[in-house]
């Protein structure tokens, strides 16, 4: 792997299952890594307690990043919430769409102003294959993460010609304390392949040094992307299973 000597990194949910583990990969291929979380983490060669789901706390944590060297940010943090949307509170709703799609937008543009008036700079966001492939019972997931992917190639157009890169991850499940039981469950019942968050680690980090564009972990959820872009109704066929198992978890 090439290195990252020196740069200086924002990650944000540095304190979870996969925070944890790409913190340690970027420090050792020698980045600098500034973390971002609710919890103190000891990977963080600075740690900055932020409260990435409201206004107020992102627009202290911009303010806070605008005035340090960075090389780069990662937008890592997320939530998930896997039920009936009808079911789904107002604070839930608005908490993984501020978290999973707003917190993102907002610190990149904290840090976008610098990276173009040097020319260079990294952006990481860390989607989902659900995002790609919108499940039922994690709609305001789903389309969250969508919402990323689209934000992630518009904002790659945008800085197209210059050093700036827009990197887009979309791993598929992958096996953390983010998954609840009901999660669990689901993916039992239909079969779910879940990635060892190790894995998906190290191919984050691996985009990260390569500065790739997009990067979709796993197959076939990889090919299923592309069928769904271009025959949704077929997607819609073959998960049609699914969906009935994700119901009857919740009558």
């Amino acid at each position: 792997m090439s290195r990252l000597d020196g740069e200086r990194i924002v990650l944000t949910g540095i304190a979870g299952g996969i925070g944890s583990l790409v913190a340690q990969r970027l420090r050792d291929a020698g980045a600098f890594v500034i973390g971002v979380d609710r919890f103190e983490s000891d990977l963080a060669d600075e740690m900055l307690i932020a409260d990435l789901g409201s206004f107020e706390g992102l627009a202290k944590l911009g303010d806070e990043l605008q005035v340090r060297e960075v090389d780069g940010l990662i937008n890592l943090a997320g939530i998930q919430y896997f039920g009936p949307f009808a079911d789904q509170s107002p604070e839930t709703v608005w908490g993984g769409y501020v978290i999973n799609l707003v917190a993102p937008a907002m610190l990149t543009r904290a840090l976008m102003p610098r990276f173009k008036a040097r020319g260079s700079g990294r952006i990481v966001n860390i989607g989902s294959v659900f995002g790609a492939i919108p499940f039922a019972h994690f709609v305001t997931y789903s389309s969250a993460k969508a919402g990323l992917k689209g934000f992630s190639d518009a904002l790659r157009r945008e800085y197209a010609g210059t050093d700036v890169s827009i990197t887009h991850i979309a791993p598929r499940a992958v096996r953390t304390a983010l998954n609840s039981p009901k999660v669990l469950a689901f993916a039992d019942a239909t079969k779910m392949a879940m990635d060892a968050p190790e894995f998906v680690a190290d191919r984050i980090v691996a985009a990260v040094v390569s500065r790739s564009r997009n990067v979709v972990i796993g197959f076939p959820e990889s090919l299923f992307v592309r069928v769904n872009a271009l025959m949704p109704r077929v997607v819609d066929q073959a998960l049609a299973a699914n969906d009935r198992k994700a119901a009857a978890l919740f009558v």
